[in-house]
């Protein structure tokens, strides 16, 4: 039986923020671009919060919500620095880590020997050692299989923590509500609904071969995680999946020729970023990403081994097939990695740009 913690910090930038500016601590503050630039809420607070303000949120919507907000520009070098000081504490208990972000990871400490070898102690042992060292509150999650551990990290923020302990689980899994189980948006929780199915138990009184013929694979993974399964161990060196490059723009774009212009102003940079993180791995898709004024979105993919900005284009036109009049604030690209491995080629060697 594993031993899983999840450490969550607590609105970490904008915890941040209120160390390094003690004027700011009780007040409604959110880390974010401006209003008036079309900025987006990356983070905020919980006096925030309460105003029904949420990341990923428009920033002058945000203002709506809360006349009073404050908003301030996040410092991205600050954020990493102070998040290598948590790894380090991290380090002191496991070797162990799987990072998630710069504010959240996964430990894995079933054999670690530190507070007499307690999952529950060893996590409060280290919240300590956040909050002495940097000033920050972290909640966390304690059970034997990763997503559990998440969701437990949730259930007494901030500055908590609570366990699933393994004889627990039975009875916990049977109440959970379907959308906490990861990988079920808005999209799949609506689909489960249409059957019927809400919570866990729901999955586990349900036809396992309908479930299947309905959702392929995720429907063998939602039978497994609603019994608490999750054979998932901690990856120290996660693979990455995609790179890629969006921008929220000023005003709204409504025309294929405007969306091709910011798509080349961005392509240089994507291939920036795959020759410095894609670790000479091979392409395996494109992919074009537009969010609408109604902050929808929508991605096209295509299968390609190489970065053609012809079949961007191409991604492009069928994207906007969905546009239905909508205005357009944000472009994205972005490319798909296969395999752990890195390809035979150098991934700079892959670059065709089919200008």
């Amino acid at each position: 039986m594993r031993k899983i913690i999840h450490i969550d910090m607590d609105c970490y930038f904008a915890a941040v923020e209120m160390r390094d500016f003690p004027e700011l601590a009780g007040k409604p503050i959110a880390v974010g671009g401006r209003s008036d630039r079309r900025g987006v809420i990356s983070t905020c607070n919980y006096e925030a919060r309460e105003y029904g303000v949420r990341s990923a949120m428009a920033s002058a919507y945000a203002l709506r919500l809360c006349p009073n907000l404050i908003l301030v520009p996040g410092r991205m070098a600050v954020y990493k620095s102070v998040s290598q000081q948590i790894q380090q504490i991290f380090r002191r208990y496991t070797d162990l880590i799987e990072p998630l972000s710069l504010d959240e990871a996964y430990l894995d400490v079933t054999d670690s020997q530190y507070c007499q070898g307690s999952a529950t102690l060893i996590a409060k042992a280290i919240r300590a050692d956040i909050f002495a060292e940097t000033g920050l509150t972290a909640s966390a999650g304690i059970a034997s299989v990763k997503f559990l551990a998440k969701i437990a990290s949730d259930l007494n923020k901030p500055n908590g923590q609570y366990v699933i302990l393994p004889e627990m689980v039975p009875e916990f899994v049977k109440s959970l509500s379907l959308n906490k189980i990861p990988g079920v948006g808005k999209v799949t929780a609506q689909k489960l609904a249409d059957l019927g199915l809400h919570t866990c138990e729901d999955v586990q009184n349900f036809s396992p071969s309908l479930l299947m013929t309905q959702f392929g694979k995720f429907g063998a993974l939602l039978i497994e995680r609603s019994q608490g399964i999750d054979s998932r161990s901690i990856s120290p060196h996660r693979i990455r999946k995609s790179v890629g490059v969006e921008t929220t723009l000023a005003k709204d774009i409504f025309t294929f020729e405007q969306c091709q212009s910011v798509m080349g102003s961005l392509l240089p940079e994507l291939i920036k970023r795959v020759k410095r993180s894609a670790n000479n791995r091979q392409i395996h898709k494109q992919v074009v990403k537009l969010k609408f004024n109604d902050f929808k979105q929508t991605t096209i993919e295509h299968r390609s081994d190489e970065i053609s900005l012809n079949l961007f284009y191409t991604l492009l036109k069928q994207a906007l097939v969905r546009r239905n009049e909508r205005g357009i604030r944000l472009v994205g690209i972005s490319v798909g990695l296969a395999g752990s491995e890195p390809s035979s080629k150098t991934q700079i060697e892959q670059l065709n740009l089919d200008f």
